[in-house]
């Protein structure tokens, strides 16, 4: 018994400390976290939300407006569908993949960051075409979100060149790519014109929603995995360039909108992880919990959280819902005296109805 034991011992150190996974973790210094002080106080005002259930769908990710009021949302299943002014839901197209961001442009085409495929252009009729799914000779393995300029203009993010969101699904390969903090995401512009992609900025954390300042100066883009947002300099001598808008985030951030007041929206898809911060700089650590059972792996918890900032990236609302009412929050859309909100995981479209944030 005693050396059935040894071996066992002996087999699990081994397991552990070497058997192959899918990172090569970095070390990094994670800045500590402050929790919900300060400009991210606790509260209950997202848990006076309103669900409409979409009656068997999942993960209702980005928000879009179109001409006639409908609000368009992306589903798990490939699914975009909308909801009607009258408060009816419709559906629209498949992508057969599973598209994240979405958003209008000046032709009444919705431009379509789909994870599985890339950048694609959707017609008012539904006919789909592929935009861009290799850039500068790499393939787009993750494509999150997307914003277009005035002048046709079309950014997105490719979240991780190396997790393809297909092979290991979109919230599977964003763990992978967090948890091994190699620096993968990339910024893109996209030309229509000349039909050519560009990548701005790169060695990006999980680069995730993104949306240009309302001058149209800037882009800005969410770095899930360092709990940030930056500022892209999209003129001048200073193109390309980045700064920090916000950072150290207490949670993870997603999807990013402009709002009314010169405002912009983010989620926090989950409050931040202890363990992961904690091995922030002890890559092997980070390995050895990567072998564990995929039950003991951190996971996003079920905490609604949405925030709206300045262009100088302080907190003007600050919304939470602590009481699991709407969960795993991506982002918010303005519409009229409504604020849509969009969610990873939940069953339902949250609104808030004609109140003061």
């Amino acid at each position: 018994m005693k050396k059935l034991i040894f071996v066992t011992l002996i087999s699990l150190i081994g397991y552990l400390a070497l058997w192959p996974v899918d990172i090569e973790p970095v070390a990094w210094q994670a800045p500590e976290n402050a929790y919900y002080t300060g400009a991210f106080s606790k509260n209950q005002k997202l848990s006076k939300i309103d669900r409409i259930e979409l009656n068997g769908d999942t993960g209702p990710e980005d928000l879009a407006i179109d001409k006639n009021n409908n609000v368009y949302f992306s589903l798990l299943s490939g699914d975009i569908k909308f909801l009607d002014p009258n408060g009816d839901i419709h559906s629209w197209v498949n992508t057969g993949g599973r598209p994240l961001g979405i958003e209008f442009d000046s032709q009444g085409n919705l431009l379509v960051a789909d994870a599985f495929k890339g950048l694609l252009s959707i017609s008012s009729e539904g006919d789909i075409t592929t935009l861009v799914n290799t850039v500068e000779g790499i393939d787009v393995r993750y494509a999150d979100d997307v914003d277009i300029a005035s002048n046709g203009m079309i950014y997105f993010s490719d979240a991780s060149t190396k997790f393809h969101a297909q092979a290991h699904g979109t919230f599977g390969a964003s763990l992978l790519d967090i948890n091994e903090h190699g620096g993968h995401g990339r910024i893109i512009e996209y030309n229509p014109h000349t039909k050519t992609s560009t990548v701005l900025t790169e060695g990006i954390n999980f680069a995730n929603g993104v949306t240009l300042s309302h001058d149209e100066q800037s882009l800005l883009f969410n770095e899930t995995g360092s709990y940030r947002i930056l500022r892209l300099s999209l003129t001048g001598e200073s193109r390309g360039s980045t700064e920090v808008v916000i950072d150290n985030l207490p949670g993870f951030p997603d999807n990013l909108a402009k709002g009314n007041n010169g405002l912009y929206w983010f989620g926090l898809v989950s409050p931040r992880s202890d363990p992961l911060d904690q091995l922030s700089n002890y890559p092997s650590l980070r390995k050895v919990l990567q072998r564990l059972p995929k039950f003991l792996h951190p996971k996003a918890l079920n905490f609604g959280h949405i925030v709206a900032i300045n262009d100088a990236g302080h907190v003007v609302f600050n919304l939470q819902d602590p009481n699991k009412i709407f969960g795993h929050t991506t982002g918010a859309l303005e519409v009229g005296d409504k604020l849509y909100v969009s969610s990873l995981h939940d069953t339902a479209l949250g609104v808030i109805k004609n109140v003061n944030y």
